[in-house]
């Protein structure tokens, strides 16, 4: 926990600064919402296929998903979403494509568990 996932459209591959991202990210998590540094995790899905409207060009998508452990109150949520977004215009150069960014934090589901396997040396 977290647990984050980006979705992005193929295009903005050369245009995405994703280590750049993650970075500044984890960091707003600890700021924002109180989480441990080694706790963030982000998983990067590059969608091979997007559609804006009617399939115009020039349009590149990116979806922000941030699951947080329930306890965050609704305030804290929409200044992540909003350091989320920041943080996107920050890392993706939008001089080649109009980019349609979003994100979204929610509370993980009470099921929710993990197991970390150490590396073995």
């Amino acid at each position: 926990m977290p647990q984050i996932t980006v979705d992005y459209s193929d295009t903005l591959a050369p245009a995405f600064d994703r280590a750049g991202f993650a970075r500044v990210l984890h960091t707003r998590l600890v700021e924002i919402a109180a989480a441990r540094p080694e706790a963030c995790k982000t998983l990067f899905r590059r969608c091979e296929f997007t559609a804006v409207g009617l399939g115009e060009e020039g349009h590149a998508v990116v979806h922000v998903t941030v699951g947080l452990l329930a306890g965050r109150t609704d305030e804290t949520k929409a200044k992540l979403t909003e350091a989320v977004l920041e943080a996107l215009r920050e890392h993706v150069r939008t001089d080649l494509v109009a980019l349609h960014a979003s994100a979204e934090v929610r509370d993980l589901d009470p099921s929710y568990r993990k197991s970390e396997t150490p590396v073995r040396r």
